[in-house]
């Protein structure tokens, strides 16, 4: 199962992917937590210690590496380089174990001045598609709310692209532009996650808004999630029986399609 968790900044996309990998990892699944979203947060909402984050070094901060593989110099412009980069090793030497879960943060592009990042991105794009592609493990990628990286191979290689939203018009009108992106890379399964959700109304709002979508589930709003955030655990061990069924529920639904 190949998941790719996008959505309006803010929505709550890392704690959902986070909680996601947590419960399928449990499970006794092999689980690949990929944080390809430049505000990383994924490590901080699975509840990795603060002590081994400042020991993680995103992908794209990995000079030698990418160096190493493209066989050119970092930020440089006008060099040749692999355009098919070895990159297969990559998530089982720098993934983070933590409780069963796998994470390989990703990073950001820098772009200012006038250096290139052409290096970097080529070494980011195989990887994903090697992730997505070629890879056993269930995968779980916590994304922007563009589509940076993936193809159009790549896009067909995701089984479900899950867009979380919030019962707000700007979230609705992402959900909208991730899917028309989306679709010009031939991606074609989407299901929505309505999160932060306080009322029946908010619900009826989020499923007229998005009518041609397949909801697969409602995150009442919880003040454990934010207790979660402020103590940097995972909301799996702050959260309430009833919302553990609730994410739950979701993990049937989207396994089962």
């Amino acid at each position: 199962m190949k998941l790719a968790i996008t959505g309006k900044g803010g929505v709550g996309k890392s704690t959902v992917a986070a909680t996601l990998s947590l419960l399928l990892a449990w499970e006794g699944k092999r689980v690949l937590a990929v944080d390809h979203d430049p505000d990383a947060n994924l490590a901080d909402a699975l509840g990795i210690p603060a002590e081994i984050q400042e020991k993680i070094v995103p992908i794209s901060k990995q000079k030698a590496l990418i160096e190493e593989r493209t066989g050119a110099r970092v930020s440089q412009y006008g060099q040749l380089f692999k355009l098919n980069p070895e990159v297969s090793d990559i998530a089982d030497h720098y993934a983070v174990n933590y409780r069963g879960v796998a994470l390989l943060v990703l990073g950001a592009i820098e772009r200012g001045g006038g250096g290139c990042a052409c290096a970097e991105n080529v070494l980011l794009r195989a990887l994903i598609t090697d992730l997505i592609l070629h890879k056993d493990d269930i995968l779980v990628m916590d994304m922007e709310a563009g589509l940076e990286h993936l193809g159009r191979a790549t896009g067909k290689g995701v089984d479900t692209m899950v867009i979380v939203v919030e019962p707000g018009q700007r979230s609705i009108d992402s959900a909208r532009r991730i899917r028309a992106m989306a679709n010009e890379i031939g991606l074609t399964e989407f299901r929505v996650i309505g999160n932060k959700v306080k009322s029946p109304e908010d619900m009826e709002f989020i499923r007229k808004s998005l009518s041609d979508y397949e909801v697969v589930g409602f995150i009442p709003y919880s003040e454990d999630v934010l207790q979660a955030d402020r103590q940097r655990v995972s909301i799996i061990d702050t959260i309430s029986d009833e919302l553990r069924a609730t994410f739950e529920e979701i993990v049937s639904r989207l396994r089962n399609g």
